[in-house]
């Protein structure tokens, strides 16, 4: 199971977004079909597709699927189920993750799941999860930030 941003996407180009106030999400969204990947998260993506079932699970909202399952295709991503939270869901990615894992893992064996976010790594794990914590891309405060106050990566 893999995240997509900071995982398997390089968000910086499009972080500018976010920094400031009011936060433009829809923008911030928008951009992520130019986001470059990040070699060591493909690299891993496309090891794992050679023994399991790759699944993406993001915080990304229902409404950017059509340029994630393009953007996952154009960057050569190994074929997989995407999950993504729904327009209205505002949660901090530690507490709108876990419940996706959960009912993505009814009847399945979880392998291990990427994430780069400390918070819901922390969660995964105390559910029983191995995890692999995601540090190859540069950390932003102002993302981590915005993404706990409104909860929408």
């Amino acid at each position: 199971m893999f995240d997509i941003d900071g995982v398997l996407a390089d968000v910086s180009h499009r972080l500018h977004f976010v920094q400031g106030r009011p936060k433009d999400w829809d923008a911030f969204f928008d951009a992520a079909v130019d986001d470059p990947v990040l070699a060591q998260g493909l690299a891993l993506a496309q090891e794992s597709a050679k023994d399991c079932d790759v699944v993406y699970l993001t915080g990304r909202p229902e409404r950017c699927r059509d340029d994630t399952l393009g953007w996952l295709s154009r960057n050569e991503l190994p074929d997989g189920e995407l999950v993504m939270r729904s327009g209205t869901d505002r949660r901090p990615a530690r507490l709108a993750k876990p419940p996706l894992l959960r009912r993505v893992a009814r009847g399945r064996v979880v392998a291990v799941v990427v994430d780069d976010d400390e918070q819901v790594c922390d969660a995964y794990e105390r559910a029983g999860h191995r995890v692999i914590r995601a540090r190859w891309a540069d950390d932003s405060e102002a993302l981590r930030r915005a993404q706990e106050a409104e909860g929408r990566t």
